[in-house]
């Protein structure tokens, strides 16, 4: 039987190229344990184009094919193991769908939804998601800042958001009013949106919601635990020199308050179109309350990454959760 062919892609242009290629050195760890796949690994580079593991030039047809070198190979399926721009922004995910290949992941328009920090939270409040107080700011300008500053006074402590971009990639958490400035023209440099929160002082609960034999699978939430006083920076999230822990079984959670996120997850995951997998963000305040806060419609697949660890602590071995989303796909 012929094998199917995958196309693993990976890089892209936004901050988080290099982190993408850590969470394709996993998934294709892991696709390779799949007896009926054929694995083509090209990463989209920086300046260079895209380039497969040769260092050849590559380039994805309409017709379904990939141009390596000289060659032209049939493409079944594609893995966008993209973080950032274009991959969770809906932009590589249009391309495929033009191509009319089935591809792994959330489809654009869900993408474009969850990616952009704003949109995502007034479709929480639509179906009626808590999630943590903010205010939307659309230019760069004195009013902006304003607001931002009325926001502060309001809050006592704000995180300053750009509305567009992953992996906590222009975020400033700021406590001195002083601050508010710079930090709203900081966060307009990565996004022409920005979103003001009020800061809590929050457990950070993580959910991984996946379709699995068909179903939607929702499982109970892992915990992020960041030195006091600092937030989940890229660096905390990344780098050799974190101080940030994981576990995929926390203490001192109520049955009610797992439930509650659960219950969230999969509202979400059913009414914002989600496919194949996310990574669901929770907000647990001293005081009780659950915030939703954010969607990864492409979660990191590091080693240390809470997504794949979940999959496989809630008993679904990785490499078959992602045989199903081939077949799925291929099914569609």
């Amino acid at each position: 039987m012929k094998p199917t062919q995958v196309l693993l892609l990976c890089g892209g242009g936004s901050a988080e190229h290099e982190v993408s290629l850590v969470s394709a050195n996993y998934l294709e760890s892991e696709l390779k344990k799949i007896p009926s796949v054929s694995l083509i690994r090209v990463e989209i580079t920086r300046s260079e184009g895209w380039k497969d593991s040769q260092g050849q030039d590559c380039r994805l047809n309409l017709d379904k094919t990939l141009k390596v070198g000289n060659d032209v190979v049939d493409i079944d399926f594609v893995v966008p193991c993209i973080h950032g721009f274009p991959g969770e922004t809906g932009d590589i995910q249009s391309l495929l769908e033009l191509a009319g290949l089935p591809y792994m992941g959330c489809d654009s328009s869900s993408s474009v939804v969850c990616f952009n920090k704003i949109t995502s939270k007034l479709w929480f409040d639509a179906i009626g998601i808590p999630n943590t107080p903010y205010v939307f700011l659309t230019d760069n300008n004195a009013e902006s800042v304003a607001k931002a500053e009325d926001a502060f006074e309001r809050w006592g402590a704000v995180f300053i958001k750009a509305a567009c971009q992953g992996s906590s990639v222009g975020c400033y958490k700021v406590t001195n009013k002083d601050a508010v400035k710079e930090a709203v023209e900081n966060a307009f440099g990565y996004s022409n949106q920005v979103l003001v929160e009020k800061a809590v002082r929050p457990r950070e609960l993580e959910i991984a919601a996946y379709q699995y034999n068909d179903e939607v699978v929702v499982t109970n939430p892992g915990e992020i635990s960041c030195p006091e006083d600092t937030f989940y920076t890229y660096d905390e999230k990344y780098s050799a020199g974190s101080h940030s822990n994981t576990t995929v079984e926390p203490t001192n959670l109520t049955d009610e308050q797992i439930a509650q996120m659960r219950d969230y997850a999969e509202r979400a995951f059913v009414h914002l179109k989600l496919k194949d997998l996310s990574r669901i963000d929770f907000f647990l305040t001293p005081e009780g309350e659950v915030l939703l806060n954010e969607i990864n419609t492409f979660p990191g697949m590091t080693p240390i990454s809470m997504f794949p660890k979940l999959v496989e602590h809630n008993g679904h071995e990785f490499s078959a959760y992602l045989a199903g989303c081939i077949e799925r796909g291929l099914r569609r």
